[in-house]
């Protein structure tokens, strides 16, 4: 009898275990990995905000606009639009394109943008002037390093010749802020790397400097 119950016992365990083992592997099988999160959900600029210094006291978002699920910027008066989140590791992608009718112009992209709104935040700038996107600037002496043969002062060229579409075509940027690493992906093309970035929360912004611009298409992924 004893022995009949021992053994019972023994099986029930095994039993329990290998269903403890299987139910575990469901899980992490049905876990989802890092989801992405659109910034523009394409109808109007929830989570973002303006600053624009000329359009103080008026409505600071009169130079961007939303038609067509694309985010337009009017280039003028001066300024940015930044996400109303934070973050600090991530995976950002977006697209952009210039109106060939209005021209070339210029933007850029400000990474880990932190402390007081001013028309040149301290943060990391991925370039969007045309001919130079995959550029870094350092805004505001924030901490990084870039390849010295390629810096002057805060700027750092891009690694290769332009390979922007021609005006009117969209281009696609992806951009890795992962600990103290900044990666610049231009239309696939890995552009430019900084290393030893300080490794702070900040904000995502779209800068307004002087030329009509578009984007579509921004979303994020949490690294960490």
């Amino acid at each position: 009898m004893k022995n009949t119950l021992f053994a019972t016992l023994v099986l029930a365990g095994l039993a329990g275990g290998v269903a403890m083992t299987a139910s575990d592997d469901t899980a992490k099988a049905t876990t989802p990995a890092a989801e992405w999160t659109q910034l523009f959900n394409g109808k109007d600029t929830t989570g973002w905000m303006a600053f624009v210094p000329d359009l103080k006291g008026k409505d600071q978002m009169a130079p961007w606009s939303v038609a067509d699920g694309c985010l337009k910027c009017a280039g003028n008066p001066i300024g940015y639009i930044r996400t109303t989140e934070k973050y600090e590791n991530f995976e950002l992608e977006l697209e952009w394109r210039f109106d060939p009718k209005k021209g070339a112009g210029n933007s850029g992209v400000l990474l880990r943008t932190i402390g007081e709104d001013m028309v040149w935040p301290n943060s990391m700038e991925a370039q969007l002037h045309s001919g130079n996107a995959g550029d870094i600037w350092n805004i505001g002496d924030f901490p990084m390093k870039a390849a010295a043969d390629r810096t002057n002062g805060r700027h750092t060229r891009k690694e290769h010749a332009t390979n922007e579409k021609p005006l009117g075509e969209w281009n696609r940027y992806r951009i890795l802020v992962d600990g103290s690493r900044l990666e610049l992906w231009v239309n696939g093309l890995l552009q430019n790397v900084a290393t030893d970035c300080k490794v702070v929360p900040g904000w995502i912004a779209l800068q307004s400097e002087g030329a009509f611009i578009e984007y579509r298409n921004i979303r994020l992924k949490k690294l960490r």
